[in-house]
């Protein structure tokens, strides 16, 4: 499908180092390169402050929109699922899903049911609302809530892991599953930096902690538009 091959491009994006940049000026125009950081240096560039929720409703980011392809009749959870899917599933008529296999990274669990996983957004809305979303306007908020331009930024997981995370960020929570710590502290990062979002006393000590033992993790991330 169409959004495959779009979402698979951003992706691809994400892999890229700075060695790939294009010479011409018009290649250039067209080809953004992410930042390439050890995730310590990552880390390092977020900026502390404290957070605020006040005013914060979750009806303030607008959220499933049509996604990337408004005329595939899917919205933004079903194409990061058709996304995600590691075995495709069958898709009938107003984008039901049916089949397909999942492998939730956050606890380690394989789904093969798609009304089983629900879409994480990686730095939770509230998270997000006091994080600095709370100064941006109604469209910018929407496409953060839709935002399949990072391959990070919204993860297809098992409902209960969600459930359990919450609006908290990793001072407080973390993956069920030890291994999927370093990816999830690489990809919160890389959320936070492509929206500008900041960072609060406690979260940014728990960040430290992990870029200290995730030493081989790296962060891609590019600017949101």
């Amino acid at each position: 499908m169409i959004i495959n091959l779009l979402r698979g491009a951003a992706a691809f994006c994400l892999a890229l180092t700075p060695l790939a940049l294009p010479t011409p000026a018009a290649a250039t125009a067209l080809v953004t390169v992410p930042e390439v950081l050890p995730l310590e240096d990552a880390v390092g560039k977020l900026p502390v402050a404290e957070e605020d929720r006040t005013g914060y409703t979750r009806d303030s980011f607008k959220h499933w929109n049509t996604g990337l392809d408004a005329a595939d009749g899917c919205d933004t959870r079903d194409e990061v699922l058709l996304a995600e899917a590691v075995q495709e599933p069958a898709v009938a008529a107003g984008c039901k899903l049916s089949g397909g296999k999942w492998d939730s990274y956050y606890d380690g669990v394989e789904v093969s049911e798609a009304d089983k996983l629900d879409i994480d957004h990686m730095v939770p809305l509230a998270e997000a609302w006091e994080s600095g979303a709370d100064t941006w306007g109604a469209e910018r908020r929407e496409a953060y809530a839709n935002d399949q331009g990072a391959a990070t930024s919204l993860v297809a997981v098992t409902a209960r892991t969600i459930r359990s995370k919450a609006d908290q960020d990793p001072a407080t929570w973390m993956p069920p599953l030890p291994d999927a710590h370093c990816r999830y502290i690489g990809e919160w990062t890389a959320t936070k930096l492509r929206w500008g979002l900041t960072v609060d006393p406690a979260e940014s000590e728990a960040l430290k902690v992990y870029a200290e033992a995730c030493e081989t993790t790296v962060v891609h991330y590019n600017p949101a538009p």
